[in-house]
């Protein structure tokens, strides 16, 4: 097990590594497995580049993310044009279908509203976006609803997540109620916990999903 120095050592060391981050902009510190990041940076894609880069750290369980976005003069862009190439995104995103979001930008602060019937879809809305010029962060309120209206079968779900090389042998409880799928047990890392959650609204009739799994890099040591 990582004592904290070790572990704040090594998310600093996995926030170095990523190019476009600059580790002196980033602070970060460790508490028994809560990593919380701390600074400036100049654009949204780096602030979640961060938050990713350490979650992806062995040992860590929970990541506060207190980044703040400022940009310097060539980044200002006004809530008018962010929202226009907001717009702009989603049309040409093959992915996400056309007039089903509805956009609110305030402060750069890009909010994404509507129902789609597929979580990728909800996810592809996101990664149109986070990256564009200007934009501080974005708040995903798009919920999902799917037309065929089909019943949740727990038995396809548990299939597909031993299925999967990364969590197959892991002990993943899954209950089903309505069209909500709640998976809670203990994973290794945030990797599996993201990787279940999208496996679960992968099933027909999930419109939304309860991940309750808990991060704890000590069973790996324990396996």
């Amino acid at each position: 097990m990582k004592n904290n120095a070790e572990l704040q050592k090594d998310v600093q060391d996995a926030i170095k590594w990523e190019p476009l981050l600059n580790a002196a902009e980033i602070g970060v510190t460790a508490k028994d497995g809560v990593i919380t990041l701390t600074g400036v940076v100049d654009s949204y894609t780096k602030k979640s580049e961060a938050e990713d880069a350490a979650k992806n750290v062995a040992g860590v369980k929970v990541v506060v993310e207190k980044l703040e976005v400022k940009f310097g003069n060539w980044g200002k862009t006004s809530d008018g044009d962010i929202a226009t190439e907001v717009v702009n995104a989603l049309k040409w995103n093959w992915r996400v279908p056309n007039d089903k979001v509805k956009v609110k930008v305030e402060n750069g602060w890009i909010t994404l509203q509507g129902q789609l019937q597929w979580n990728f879809e909800r996810e592809a809305a996101i990664d149109a976006v986070k990256n564009l010029l200007g934009v501080t962060g974005v708040s995903n309120n798009i919920t999902i609803r799917s037309e065929a209206n089909e019943k949740i079968e727990k038995a396809d779900i548990e299939s597909a997540l031993r299925r999967n090389w990364s969590i197959y042998d892991r002990d993943i409880d899954v209950k089903v109620s309505g069209h909500t799928a709640t998976l809670s047990g203990t994973v290794d890392s945030w990797y599996q916990k993201t990787e279940a959650g999208r496996i679960a609204f992968n099933a027909p009739g999930v419109w939304s999903v309860d991940n309750e799994l808990v991060v704890d890099y000590d069973n790996v040591l324990m396996d």
